[in-house]
C-alpha cells in the first residue's frame, strides 16, 4: 500500500468514467485518505456521493473560481487531516465549446471564465495551499492536461490555451513551491480518454480512434492514468517536479504509424 498514511484532496470526480474517480478508487485501495471536491453544480449532476461512501471520504463543494470557496476547502481539509500529501486537479470546462462558438468567433467573456475554471484555478489552488502552509514536505500536486497545449487540434478550441496556461503554472509555481517547501508540481498529458468531459469535444470518437492507431501502445485508459497518478503521489517519485509527463502510449513522439498509413492507403484506394 504505497499511499498508506497519506492524506489529500481529489478534484473532479463526476462519474465512474472520470479519471479522478479512478484515482480516488485506487488511492483508497493503496491506503490513502482524502476529501473529494467538485463544483456545486457538478455535485448535483454527478454520482460523487456513491464514490464517497465507497472510499469513506468526505465531499466538500468548491467553486474553484472563488477565493472564498478555495479557502474554505483547504481550511476544512487541514482541520480534518493536518497537512496534506497530495492533491489532484482534474478540472476543465470550455463555455465556448458548450455554446458551440467557433474558434474564430469566440465570446471573450466566456473565454475568461474558461481560463479561470480550467487553468487559473490551478494557480489559485497552489497559492492557497502555500499561504496556509497546507502541504507536507515532499508532497505532490498533479493536474491533468492534453497535448493540444503544444499542437493544433481544431475542435479543442480555447481549451488548448487553457492547458498551455495550466502547464506553465505547474512549471513556474513548481519552482517556487520546490524551493520553499520541497513540494513537487507536475502535469500529466493524458491520451484521449472516454470520459463525460471528453465526449463534449466535437469529433471526439474519430479522434480517439486516430490517436489509438497512431500510438505504438494504443491510448492509455483512465485506469492506467490513475496508476500513473498514484505513482506520482508516492514517495518513489520524490524528485520529479515541474514536468509535463506524457501518458499517451507514445503518441507524442510518433510522426506516423504503420496502422495509420495502412488506413490512409485503403481510403485512397477506395476513392481512386
Amino acid at each position: 500500500m504505497i499511499l498508506k498514511g497519506k492524506k489529500g484532496i481529489i478534484f473532479g470526480a463526476l462519474d465512474t468514467k472520470s479519471i479522478a474517480w479512478k484515482v480516488a478508487e485506487l488511492a483508497h485501495a493503496e491506503g490513502a485518505e482524502f476529501i473529494l471536491s467538485n463544483a456545486p453544480i457538478a455535485l448535483r449532476m454527478g454520482a460523487i456521493n456513491e464514490l464517497a461512501e465507497k472510499t469513506g471520504s468526505e465531499v466538500i463543494a468548491c467553486d474553484v473560481s472563488l477565493n472564498e470557496d478555495m479557502d474554505n476547502l483547504i481550511d476544512k481539509a487541514v482541520a480534518k487531516f493536518g497537512k496534506l500529501d497530495f492533491v489532484l486537479h482534474s478540472i476543465g470546462m470550455s463555455l465556448n465549446i458548450r455554446k458551440k462558438n467557433p474558434y474564430t468567433d469566440l465570446n471573450y467573456e466566456l473565454m475568461h471564465k474558461t481560463f479561470d475554471i480550467s487553468a487559473i484555478s490551478f494557480h489559485r489552488l497552489m497559492q492557497t495551499l502555500m499561504k496556509k502552509d497546507a502541504m507536507n514536505e515532499w508532497g505532490s500536486i498533479l493536474a491533468l492536461t492534453y497535448i493540444a497545449a503544444q499542437r493544433v487540434f481544431p475542435d479543442y478550441s480555447e481549451m488548448a490555451e487553457s492547458k498551455s496556461l495550466l502547464e506553465s503554472f505547474a512549471r513556474s509555481f513548481g519552482y517556487h513551491y520546490g524551493v520553499s517547501k520541497k513540494v513537487r508540481v507536475n502535469t500529466i498529458s493524458q491520451s484521449p480518454t472516454m470520459t463525460t468531459a471528453g465526449g463534449g469535444v466535437g469529433g471526439f470518437d474519430a479522434f480517439f480512434t486516430y490517436a489509438d492507431k497512431m500510438s505504438p501502445l494504443g491510448n492509455a485508459n483512465a485506469e492506467a492514468c490513475a496508476q500513473y497518478c498514484i505513482s506520482l503521489f508516492s514517495d518513489y517519485t520524490k524528485y520529479v517536479t515541474m514536468q509535463n509527463l506524457y501518458h499517451d502510449g507514445g503518441f507524442s513522439n510518433t510522426g506516423i504509424s504503420a496502422n495509420l498509413m495502412e488506413m490512409v492507403q485503403k481510403a485512397g484506394e477506395q476513392t481512386a
